[in-house]
């Protein structure tokens, strides 16, 4: 059994990292913002005492010091995973709503850890598959996005739009992470996950058709009904199963080999069209439009190789997710 902080519990990846450890025997605190989100975690996990699943509450990942106390355990924590980070577009300022949490949030656990929990051993963090792509490149056919890529976003570029804040926020707060190990060499050592576009089942008692997470949106819209005139193309072509990213997090805190190292979490392409085509499969009375998001002629290519060989991960279809995924969706009205 090992000791394991998981910050932004309730979130989408988080709850799934939760669901391994807890099935694995391990003891997890979750970080919560409210007493609300850990009575919801302890509803989708109710067969677990206190000692195998606690809660401490951080309202504000930016705020100076947020983690100081929730690092601290007895007994001691030797995992720590930070999912902690927003992922939305109901945005008024980037800065505010993404480049601080994310920067603030990633640096604020960091130092914490170093401060007051000298036993941590492994800390995981989610990043994204943003903080490796470039807008520059983009769908060029020859360049092969790898752990080695960075985003170039700069800041002027990060306000303009929140999607460009999302990316932003997510390539200098992984930056950041590997700056603090580099500069305060602590006692821990990190690994980061890269995953793209996040499909997969979600936990009904943590979700509302409103709070689904912003990647399973256009499906929810499909099931709906709502692109019943076109689909619209899809923003980035790779994807994953959510269940994969987790088991990857879990296996980077497990593996030797997977310390100081990017893992860029992908199953591979997909198409907007090809999910509104396996959708009418699975459930023939959707009306989604026959045209639209289909694949483009042209494509970046990508290289998973690193997370299947060392993380040993055999990422699931598409077919599977949304099969999977369905009779969730359901079950809190779509």
């Amino acid at each position: 059994m090992t000791r394991v902080l998981l910050t932004g519990g309730s979130g989408f990846i988080a709850v799934h990292i939760l669901e391994i450890l807890l099935a694995q025997g391990h003891s997890v605190v979750a970080s919560v913002r409210s007493e609300a989100k850990a009575q919801m975690l302890k509803d989708t996990f109710p067969n677990y005492g206190k000692d195998k699943l606690d809660f401490v509450y951080v309202a504000d990942i930016a705020q100076e010091g947020a983690f100081d106390e929730a690092v601290k355990s007895d007994p001691p924590f030797e995992w720590v995973f930070h999912t902690a980070s927003p992922f939305h577009y109901n945005v008024t300022d980037s800065k505010k709503d993404f480049l601080d949490p994310a920067i603030l949030g990633t640096t604020g656990i960091l130092k914490a850890i170093k401060k007051s929990a000298p036993s941590v051993k492994r800390v995981v963090i989610t990043s994204s598959f943003a903080a490796i792509y470039s807008r520059k490149i983009g769908n060029t056919p020859d360049h092969t996005f790898s752990e080695k890529d960075w985003n170039p976003i700069t800041l002027e570029e990060a306000i303009q739009d929140p999607l460009s804040g999302y990316r932003a926020s997510k390539t200098f707060a992984e930056k950041a992470a590997w700056d603090f190990v580099e500069k305060e060499k602590p006692n821990f050592q990190i690994s980061t996950m890269n995953p793209p576009m996040v499909f997969g089942p979600i936990h009904p008692k943590l979700q509302t058709l409103d709070t689904v997470n912003t990647s399973n949106v256009r499906i929810r819209d499909m099931i709906l009904g709502k692109m019943q005139d076109e689909v619209p193309k899809s923003p980035i072509l790779i994807w994953v199963d959510v269940r994969d990213v987790a088991l990857a997090h879990v296996r980077a805190a497990e593996r030797p080999d997977a310390a100081g190292k990017r893992f860029f979490v992908t199953a591979g392409y997909y198409s907007n069209r090809e999910i509104a085509d396996e959708l009418k499969k699975l459930l023939p009375d959707v009306k989604i439009a026959a045209t639209g998001g289909e694949f483009p002629e042209e494509c970046f290519k990508y290289d998973n190789s690193r997370t299947k060989e060392i993380l040993g991960i055999e990422f699931r279809s598409l077919k599977e997710t949304l099969k999977d995924m369905i009779p969730t969706l359901k079950a809190i009205g779509a």
